[in-house]
């Protein structure tokens, strides 16, 4: 008993010490936390009044709030009496385990990297990535967001997004839409132009300049098929399939131009 009441005051010493140490180190955390939220928040919104590319802003932020917080954790750890020297050099070797175990997410930052360098989309652009078509809503670290046209927000690594061929619809501002439109045999293919080139004439959509064109593009064994090639905003593109495919259906339909379905000739002979 009368040794353990000897141990009893260095242990109230220790757990002083310790718990000094430890509320210490808890507020330099909370506190270097709060000035790293502001510091990043700040860098945002100083790279958006400069007129920088929102991606690249994001991009940025996120880089800078991990470095300083990796930094924050550090000097509250060092408070505690860890050896941060000797901290680094685990952590280095750790990392270097995690890296190889996660060569996948990796492959991932270095492609965002890239998208951010080379800009193949940027956000609010209408792009085909990864076999998908949508508006870019936003390009993370490890990911790139696509929102479809039915809404439906679609998250691809960007390992798979920079991988395969990549189709900017927005980057040019207009788009060429091509429908195909077949039409009997028996019609006049000029008359038939002409309806076509009218009528989508008056659609909101359809650009003056490029001029819209209609040509024939295959002798189908039903009917003959032409191609119409009107120019339209990258951002019209489908609303302006729909109206434009049913404004020339009633358009050929009022000038009893007819559209075949399709047909076989059955000849029978008599021996």
């Amino acid at each position: 008993m009368e040794q353990i009441q000897t141990y009893i005051p260095i242990i109230i010493d220790n757990a002083m010490v310790y718990g000094v140490n430890f509320l210490k180190a808890l507020i330099i955390f909370l506190i270097g936390k709060f000035i790293v939220n502001l510091i990043a928040k700040g860098v945002g919104k100083g790279m958006e009044r400069s007129g920088t590319d929102p991606m690249l802003a994001k991009f940025v932020t996120n880089i800078a709030y991990a470095l300083m917080l990796t930094f924050v954790v550090i000097a509250s750890i060092s408070q505690l009496g860890v050896q941060t020297a000797s901290l680094v050099a685990i952590l280095g070797a750790a990392g270097l385990a995690v890296g190889l175990a996660l060569q996948g997410s990796l492959a991932n930052f270095a492609a965002g990297v890239m998208a951010i360098i080379f800009r193949p989309y940027n956000v609010g652009d209408v792009a085909e990535v990864a076999g998908l078509t949508g508006k870019v809503e936003e390009v993370d670290i490890f990911t790139t967001t696509l929102r479809l046209p039915d809404l439906t927000k679609i998250i691809i690594p960007n390992g798979q997004a920079l991988d395969g061929p990549i189709i900017n619809y927005t980057e040019a501002g207009d788009r060429r839409m091509d429908l195909s439109v077949g039409i009997s045999y028996n019609a006049n293919i000029q008359e038939a132009r002409d309806v076509i080139l009218k009528a989508i004439a008056k659609s909101d959509h359809v650009l003056e300049s490029p001029a819209p064109s209609v040509g024939v593009t295959e002798l189908a064994d039903n009917s003959v098929n032409l191609t119409v090639r009107p120019w339209v905003k990258a951002s019209d593109h489908p609303a302006a399939t729909l109206e434009l495919l049913e404004i020339i259906k009633v358009a050929l339909d009022d000038a009893n131009i007819g559209i075949p379905y399709p047909q076989r000739d059955v000849h029978i002979y008599n021996h």
